[in-house]
């Protein structure tokens, strides 16, 4: 497919799912167009693109240039010059960038609810947070419109989102990344993350957007030979999790040993105490220092610029300016114990596995209680940046018909090995599609939403015929006919790679009739695809001698 069908299907794809929550700014389509076809260009020519087709999105206190940084404050805008480096190196690559996305007003809160352009609505349910501060770009890979998006995550903006929108969250080991041109929420703390439907997908993208460490590299502590060794806590130190979450959390645990992992107990006291930190102790100051001044001067000013704070933001900001000296040397010293506790817990295991959050809370609920709602949601991610760790939080499964997600923490710069552990939680399946459900065709994204990937265009087996059904949208039905030389031709296919859960969702929304079976390929494999039911054949024209749906379409048009 070629970028600027991409970039087509994005803009059609933004119209269909209307939520224009989502964005602060969009690029106009037809100035994207124009870099999507100078890509398609520069790849005919042969140079070369190794994220060449792939879209993205920002989070808007990211610098993208033409576009201004607001931080989800209009009256705070202004208009970078250039691009901040991560945004270039995704550009250098061959990806696009499409705007700029919604956000907890300067990436304050893990809510998503928190700003002048309106709460995000969750991708899966309407009336629930997408979770925050990133809450645009999680919810802008979660609907299928970009391949991947950016967030930061100082106290777990990148990885509650991802959980709540059931995609995955890279957040890096401090440093990897570089946070120039990023508007600070906490700068000793924040790092640029990633969102995208799928592992491999994030972390392509993670790989273009890093730098050689900014610091020494700690000697990574030495693994004796084995299998991964992943540390969990007792549940009752989970505290109150939402109806069935203990079991999703306990589901994944159980996945980890089946796939051979040894799972021992941690005391999880020094992680939460130092969760509670975050906001209730002296640490809170670096906001004051980020943006306090700004807020200072706005709000006695009072008028438009002074309605466009949150008043939640704002006073969480504005109380951090008189927080004594004395408090933040006593707290940086608890804090350092707590770490050499958590360390030590820690210990020869490579890595934590918990819940994402605790649990899922409704728009209503957060706006009745906003402090509260939100402290909660951190209570097993604030800790991780004020430690130095390194984190990826996946999908597990649903709970209640909604995303549940989980993450694993390590110690700094062992990414690639938390990838890998990750990826033991993330069985896939494999699709294959004949019709509407192709590239570029009105149904992939349904597919693209599950965190589908193309794997290969390829055709069926000599044993098949294509029929044209009279459905809406329009699309084929693909029967078996029996072995070669009794009427049946090779079709043109895809096979795409998704998550097994991912796959269970979208067979339940099937609708008749259409049905599952194993499609015989080219190559004598069988992959799972679409039938259909016989009946349906009645009246629908038989299109085999096309080769293919596309063929077909194209034909006709």
């Amino acid at each position: 497919m070629s970028t600027l069908t991409r970039v087509r299907m994005a803009y059609a794809r933004i119209d269909a799912v209307d939520r224009p929550e989502v964005w602060i700014d969009l690029r106009p389509q037809a100035e994207v167009e124009a870099e999507a076809s100078a890509i398609d260009a520069r790849l005919a020519a042969g140079e070369p693109l190794p994220l060449a087709g792939k879209l993205f999105a920002a989070k808007g206190n990211i610098d993208v240039e033409g576009l201004p940084t607001t931080a989800g404050c209009p009256a705070y805008a202004y208009h970078p010059e250039t691009d901040a480096p991560v945004i270039a190196r995704l550009r250098n690559a061959g990806a696009i960038v499409l705007g700029t996305t919604n956000l907890d007003q300067f990436a304050t809160g893990l809510v998503g609810t928190r700003s002048p352009y309106g709460p995000v609505r969750n991708a899966h349910d309407p009336t629930r947070i997408s979770g925050g501060s990133s809450s645009g770009s999680a919810t802008a890979v979660a609907l299928g419109i970009v391949d991947f998006a950016l967030g930061t995550d100082t106290a777990g903006s990148g990885r509650v989102p991802a959980a709540f929108n059931g995609i995955v969250g890279l957040k890096p080991t401090r440093g990897l990344v570089p946070t120039t041109g990023v508007v600070p929420a906490c700068a000793s703390l924040d790092c640029v993350t990633v969102f995208a439907r799928t592992l491999p997908e994030a972390e392509q993208a993670l790989a273009h957007m890093s730098s050689p460490p900014d610091r020494d590299l700690p000697p990574l502590p030495q693994r004796a030979p084995g299998p991964w060794r992943v540390a969990v806590p007792p549940l009752d130190q989970l505290g109150e999790l939402d109806p069935g979450w203990a079991q999703a959390y306990e589901a994944a645990v159980a996945q980890l040993r089946s796939a051979g992992v040894s799972v021992r107990t941690l005391d999880l006291t020094p992680f939460t105490e130092a969760a509670a930190m975050l906001y209730q102790g002296a640490f809170v100051a670096e906001r004051y220092t980020a943006v306090g001044a700004f807020v200072d001067k706005l709000l006695p000013e009072g008028g438009e610029a002074a309605a466009s704070l949150d008043p939640t933001v704002a006073g969480i900001i504005t109380r951090a300016r008189d927080i004594p000296a004395h408090q933040l040397y006593a707290d940086q010293e608890r804090l350092a114990a707590l770490r050499t506790h958590a360390l030590a817990e820690l210990a020869d295991a490579d890595a934590l596995l918990l819940p994402t959050a605790p649990g899922h809370p409704t728009l209503a609920e957060v706006a009745a209680d906003p402090l509260g709602a939100n402290a909660r949601l951190g209570r097993f991610t604030n800790s991780t940046n004020l430690f130095d760790l390194a984190a990826v939080a996946v999908p597990a499964g649903e709970v209640n018909g909604l995303p549940f997600g989980v993450m694993l923490i390590g110690p700094a710069f062992t990414d690639e090995r938390l990838a890998t552990m990750a990826r033991l939680l993330q069985p896939e399946a494999r699709l294959t599609v004949v019709g509407a459900h192709l590239s570029g065709q009105p149904l992939n994204p349904q597919l693209l939403a599950l965190g589908a990937r193309l794997e290969r265009t390829t055709t069926t087996a000599p044993v098949y015929r294509l029929h044209a059904l009279a459905t809406t949208p329009p699309k084929p039905g693909l029967v078996h006919v029996g072995a070669t030389g009794t009427g049946g031709a090779a079709i043109e296919a895809e096979v795409w790679r998704l998550p097994a859960e991912g796959l269970g969702r979208f067979l339940a929304a099937l609708p008749r009739p259409m049905t599952l079976g194993r499609v015989e390929l080219a190559d004598g494999t069988h992959v799972p695809g679409f039938l259909c039911e016989p009946a349906a054949l009645e009246g629908a024209d038989d299109i085999t001698t096309y080769g293919g749906w596309r063929a077909f379409l194209n034909d006709r048009s």
